[in-house]
């Protein structure tokens, strides 16, 4: 049995891409200044990058989930054109408007869990990094480490309430830059 690994968690709308609102066309995805440099740092590094979001546009009805996967799909070529590349996507496509409030939809954490199993990670010893506090959240639930990484769309009380007991950073670069300061560098997958 191998050993759980930390894990840094990314949301992605305002963390990865430029969020405008219900992110829905892939022609329109724009990647935030720096963010696939970061993510490649910690691929590097041999830490696994899970993005966990949430997609209430689907339950919503504004979009469908085949939309949905052409923007994931053009993200990931986005990523991989800068070198980066993320190790799993999970998301809650539903509605937080209609009962009864699900577990998945953040800051719930059963998708967390779900990763935590099917990748043999270590939520404790895990990153939660995100533009919101809902992304990071989890974190306090789950024994991790929490990074609010604010964007001009971030509620002010957002930034307020994440100062009692998570980092704030000023962009996903310098969030990277102190999880590689934290987490202990682990040595790259056999045959690597």
């Amino acid at each position: 049995m191998t050993t759980p690994v930390p894990a840094v968690f990314l949301d992605r709308d305002g963390t990865i891409n430029v969020d405008t609102v219900n992110v829905s066309r892939a022609d329109s995805v724009r990647l935030i200044p720096g963010a696939a440099a970061a993510i490649a740092r910690l691929n590097a590094a041999n830490i696994p990058v899970i993005v966990i979001s949430n997609q209430s546009g689907i339950g919503r009805g504004l979009f469908t989930m085949e939309l949905y996967e052409q923007v994931r799909q053009r993200i990931d070529e986005m990523l991989a054109a800068e070198g980066a590349r993320v190790t799993a996507v999970y998301i809650c496509p539903h509605s937080p408007d209609v009962p009864p409030a699900c577990e998945c939809r953040k800051p719930g954490t059963q998708l967390y869990r779900q990763a935590a199993t099917d990748h043999g990670l270590d939520l404790a010893a895990s990153w939660y990094v995100g533009d919101r506090l809902r992304d990071i959240l989890p974190a306090k639930s789950l024994g991790g480490h929490g990074i609010l990484v604010p964007r001009d769309t971030t509620p002010g009380a957002d930034v307020v309430a994440a100062k009692d007991g998570f980092a704030i950073s000023t962009s996903l670069g310098s969030a990277v830059d102190r999880i590689l300061a934290a987490i202990p560098l682990s040595p790259p997958p056999r045959g690597a």
